[in-house]
């Protein structure tokens, strides 16, 4: 670990208190997807949501997505408005119950939806299908908060309940206000790489208890209560074990250290790049509403930037490890992709990763993933032109309304270390590095 610089490495607290509640919950013999430490992780989140919300510990953060669909009634046939620049976590579960997810692109100042083109799609969903979409759901793209005033006002205005994707967000705030606790219910994830972590898990952050406990049930195979196994309802088996909360209870302790050093070690580079034409860092508003964990650092290369072995960029498929896999074990037909970055970017990340510092592409649009952009012979793909540069892509697995936003920082973007284990020393030994490859 100490020659390698990673992008977002979890770190245990200096007091060792995620061993004590493990070894509490090994004492007490609670191995189990319940118990005392699921209870007091519960309770830690509470608080630090605050808003007297409900959180419900789960799996993980696509769980957490899940049920949240599910609680917001959302059926096959139905449409899931959520943002085209994010992991896929946030759109595959919408096609778990049937749905379609129908991608909106994203505004430039925050890289997250955009609210002008978010209401262009309602609109124009009401006048293709006669319904409304079932849900709204923003994304805090590496921690980035949204305009979550100008999403709200919209979704209360047409009656659509609003769905915080904040697993990236732990954290980030907007007017002080942490994500996730805005819309009806808020998404976490405590992944191995997140601000905290419970080596995996998620939660979702819920409006009261009520709502809370309906949850818990469907999160739990949705028994019911008779003293033996019945159900009326599919159910899940989606809560968190005692183990795993046992960790999140020692990482609460310094979650705000945490955060406090991300967005240390992004204004770290924001100085260090200044000095270096070419590459920009993405920051949050200078408006003072925005709040950002800065999860991950993320910068944008311009296009003539020229860097060290451009020439021999995406010449041989990948076979190594990539973004956290512990190994490809789906080769790809090909080393490009119609949608790919831009060949300066990716001559950066091998220039990197032979330096032993790992760095990551920006998530590739979800209106631009093969999944998403399936045909039939009787759809095939439509792109039709709407107004203001609009254009609403069609495809038999989804619906987008794009405005090239997405695209355009996707093929010049990147991230870059940020986690409690990177030093100020090795900011430095990264620009530094970046600095030797640009010619």
């Amino acid at each position: 670990m100490a020659n390698r610089i990673y992008l977002c490495l979890a770190h245990m607290s200096e007091a060792g208190l995620e061993q004590k509640y493990i070894q509490e919950a090994f004492d007490t013999n609670w191995v189990a997807p319940l118990g005392p430490n699921v209870n007091g992780f519960e309770e830690d989140l509470k608080a630090f949501v605050g808003q007297g919300k409900e959180v419900v510990a789960l799996t993980t953060g696509t769980a957490a997505v899940h049920l949240s669909l599910i609680a917001c009634g959302v059926e096959p046939g139905d449409e899931v408005i959520t943002q085209s620049f994010t992991f896929c976590a946030s759109a595959h579960p919408v096609t778990y119950l049937g749905a379609t997810p129908v991608f909106v692109d994203s505004e430039k100042e925050t890289w997250n939806m955009d609210p002008d083109l978010l209401e262009e799609a309602i609109k124009d969903r009401i006048a293709k299908t006669g319904k409304k979409p079932k849900v709204i759901m923003p994304v805090a793209l590496y921690g980035m908060p949204y305009q979550i005033d100008r999403i709200l006002e919209i979704a209360n205005r047409y009656d659509i309940p609003v769905i915080e994707d904040a697993a990236e967000g732990f954290g980030s705030r907007y007017d002080g206000q942490v994500l996730g606790t805005f819309g009806r219910y808020g998404i976490l994830s405590f992944n191995g790489n997140k601000m905290i972590t419970t080596s995996g898990g998620g939660a979702l952050i819920c409006p009261n208890k009520e709502e809370g406990d309906r949850v818990m049930w469907y999160a739990t195979q949705a028994r019911e209560s008779y003293p033996y196994y019945q159900h009326e309802t599919i159910g899940y088996n989606y809560r968190m074990s005692n183990i795993c909360a046992g960790i999140g209870r020692g990482q609460m302790t310094i979650v705000n250290e945490h955060i406090a050093h991300h967005q240390h070690v992004h204004q770290l580079y924001v100085e260090l790049f200044s000095k270096i034409d070419g590459i920009e860092v993405h920051s949050q508003p200078a408006n003072g509403r925005y709040a950002s964990n800065y999860w991950l650092t993320s910068i944008t290369i311009d296009e003539n930037l020229k860097i060290k072995g451009q020439e021999n960029a995406y010449k041989e498929i990948i076979t190594s490890p990539v973004g956290g896999v512990p190994a490809v074990i789906h080769a790809a037909s090909s080393a490009r992709t119609d949608c790919q970055p831009n060949d300066n970017v990716e001559a950066l990340r091998m220039a990197l990763e032979k330096a032993g510092i790992e760095s990551r592409p920006l998530w590739k649009p979800m209106h631009k993933q093969p999944v998403y952009c399936r045909t039939n012979e009787k759809l095939g793909m439509r792109n039709e032109e709407l107004s203001h540069g609009i254009i609403r892509q069609t495809s038999a697995t989804s619906v987008a309304y794009v405005n090239g936003v997405s695209e355009n920082i996707f093929k010049k973007g990147m991230c870059l270390p940020a986690g409690p284990w990177v030093k100020d020393e090795d900011v430095k030994r990264i620009v530094e590095t970046i600095k030797a490859n640009i010619i």
